[in-house]
């Protein structure tokens, strides 16, 4: 994790919930990196090194970033091995 990690993850995920519609929009081009799934596995990784006290604060705000990305997102009609795409959140499907 680099300074400022959960700042960045939180911004990504400000910017895409900005976003007009009701569906998120993926990107023409793939972006690693950049994605706002990525920014969700910054969190994850963020919460193993969170004193307790910080670590319940962004598991708060986290639980409300996943509502609105599984709000924003479509269920993957495709069976998903969880243990190969990581977190449930990369299993979701935006729209092109």
């Amino acid at each position: 994790m680099w300074s400022g990690a959960v700042s960045d993850a939180l911004d990504r995920f400000e910017w895409a919930f900005r976003q007009p519609g009701r569906y998120l929009n993926a990107p023409p081009v793939w972006q690693p990196g950049l994605e706002v799934e990525y920014a969700r596995d910054d969190l994850e990784e963020a919460m193993l090194y969170l004193p307790r006290g910080a670590r319940r604060d962004l598991g708060r705000l986290m639980d409300r970033i996943d509502e609105e990305f599984e709000r924003r997102t479509l269920p993957n009609p495709v069976p998903v091995n969880a243990a190969t795409v990581g977190g449930w959140w990369w299993s979701r499907i935006r729209e092109h």
